[in-house]
């Protein structure tokens, strides 16, 4: 296994920037504005530069644009899939670049992430937050991680999930925080486990395992500990999803000298099995059987509770990506997760726990032992609830020096998921490699499949109960055209288009910012996205020609 500071503005914030906008603008800088205002329930609310119809009306007149709802025909369709990567914070792989810099610097890198995020083509980040009992935000339930100050449980004096939620959103990036199930020490750590750690207040959940400290998943207040912590993430920030990776039990490891066909070192369970059985609560099931309901009810779990406390946020899982061998196809071979990993995903599946599956496709399309296009086939065969199926790639492959992969295996692949399976999507593993730009891959991507930007394929499942429905003006200020919108509250982004020379453009902006765009423009429409990317109407306004 690879995988080893202000929130997003409220509608009075929205209200407040429009304010500030309005009354201070800048004789030097032409644009186009989009400002954005909330509705009210389902009341109309005062536009924020006119307080009467009367008043809206007379600033139309005065600029001469018009509603123009004949537009809504020629409005091109953005495309749709999950451009991600994950940012992994475990070991420093991705961020901070080393434990103990200072908040500026660590804000200063992030913002570098999201910004290359962005200018690369991709529209989501999928941000490890829990590495090992851990936390990357403001906690009362576990401590701070020591891969940002050098030491667990001490304050980098800002919350990083805070900042990176506000930096994603204002870049019209989705934020997916990352949770490690259960290891509780990764091997890179160096520090003292803080007092506030679960392996100092709960001990009798933790075990050694190789290197590693693992909370176990058998015990029943150690997998609740796990489903309350991201239920305070749930509660607290405005995440976009919930996603968890491969780390259920432990992958397996033998004691030094083994022979190949000696066993692996047995997971040190012995009082969660006998606290089982004795309960009576395990019926007739091997141990094999009971470590996989222990998995099983943390998944279904952790849905539930995703779709209890935010809706519309989706839950991911990130599992190995070979499946349990009874399944396989003919000629593929491997690692078991089922049998080793007691993970069995092919069930979750079955059952809709989640709202997206990225298997680690972590092998090159000419390995045929772990064929990449047998493997994603695979995964869309066993997804009868027909929920989203995005393979993670390894682009951490490639790398300055060799061995390495070449660029052109990560497009390869990216090109078979879209020629099977168009308007889907991949992760990349990791950011790093997009941020260094190894051998070029990112500015291939850049210029090539990524050349057109896109959405995130919507969660139709998920839709909010309203839809996500924006209303528009187009004002004159001291010059310049100003497009205002008010949104309705399921709206948790605004698509824009615009018209310039008879050419369409579009982007994703964040309710209650200011949009620059080119001011030449003779035709805008907008729309609203839910948290879930389910689209609402489209409104159009044109400039009539010689105005």
């Amino acid at each position: 296994m690879v995988h080893p500071g202000v929130k997003a503005p409220s509608a009075e914030e929205a209200s407040a920037k429009l304010d500030v906008v309005h009354s201070c603008p800048s004789p030097n800088r032409r644009r186009l504005m989009l400002a954005t205002t909330a509705f009210l329930g389902g009341c109309a609310a005062q536009w924020p530069e006119r307080a009467s119809r009367a008043g809206a009306a007379a600033a139309q007149r005065l600029v001469g644009w018009r509603d123009a709802p004949d537009l809504l025909r020629e409005l091109p369709d953005p495309p749709r899939e999950f451009r991600a990567a994950w940012v992994a914070t475990v070991a420093n792989i991705d961020w901070p670049s080393r434990p103990g810099l200072n908040a500026q610097t660590q804000q200063e890198e992030a913002l570098a992430i999201l910004d290359r995020a962005v200018e690369i083509g991709l529209n989501a980040i999928v941000l490890q937050v829990r590495t090992s009992c851990d936390a990357l935000y403001e906690s009362t339930l576990e401590p701070w991680s020591e891969y940002l100050t050098g030491a667990q449980g001490q304050h980098p004096g800002y919350d990083p999930l805070a900042f990176w939620i506000a930096g994603a959103h204002a870049r019209g990036l989705e934020l997916h925080a990352w949770f490690n199930p259960f290891r509780a020490r990764h091997n890179s750590a160096r520090s003292p486990a803080h007092e506030s750690h679960v392996s100092r207040r709960e001990p009798h959940w933790v075990h050694i395992y190789g290197d590693l400290q693992w909370m176990d998943p058998g015990e029943p207040q150690a997998a609740a500990h796990t489903l309350a912590v991201v239920a305070d993430v749930l509660r607290r920030y405005d995440v976009d999803g919930i996603h968890i990776d491969d780390y259920f039990y432990p992958y397996p490891i033998k004691r030094s000298g083994a022979a190949p066909s000696d066993p692996a070192i047995e997971f040190p369970d012995d009082r969660a099995w006998s606290n089982a059985q004795a309960a009576g609560s395990i019926w007739e099931l091997s141990r094999a059987q009971w470590r996989r309901r222990n998995v099983d009810e943390l998944v279904r779990g952790m849905h539930e509770q995703v779709r209890r406390i935010k809706p519309q946020a989706r839950f991911g899982v990130s599992p190995f990506g070979i499946g349990k061998p009874a399944l396989r196809p003919p000629g593929i071979a491997g690692f078991s997760q089922y049998d080793d990993l007691f993970a069995d995903v092919e069930h979750w599946l079955e059952q809709g726990w989640m709202d997206y599956l990225a298997p680690q496709l972590y092998w090159a399309r000419a390995q045929t032992a772990q064929a990449f296009a047998v493997l994603l086939e695979y995964w869309r065969q066993q997804n009868p609830k027909g929920r989203h199926v995005w393979p993670g790639l390894f682009t951490s492959r490639i790398q300055d020096a060799a061995p390495t992969w070449l660029p052109e295996e990560i497009e390869g692949q990216i090109q078979h998921v879209r020629d099977v399976a168009p308007g889907t999507g991949h992760l990349h593993f990791s950011m790093v490699a997009l941020l260094k730009d190894r051998r070029g891959v990112a500015s291939q991507l850049r210029s090539r499949l990524y050349a057109q930007p896109a959405l995130v394929p919507a969660t139709p499942w998920l839709a909010s109960a309203h839809a996500p429905v924006v209303q528009m003006q187009v004002l004159m200020q001291e010059g310049r055209p100003v497009v205002q919108t008010r949104v309705s509250a399921s709206v948790a982004r605004v698509l824009v288009w615009w018209r310039r020379a008879g050419r369409w453009q579009w982007r994703v902006a964040a309710p209650g910012l200011t949009e620059d765009l080119p001011v030449d423009v003779d035709a805008v429409a907008v729309s609203g996205l839910d948290a879930a990317g389910n689209e609402g109407p489209r409104v159009a306004w044109a400039r009539p020609q010689g105005s």
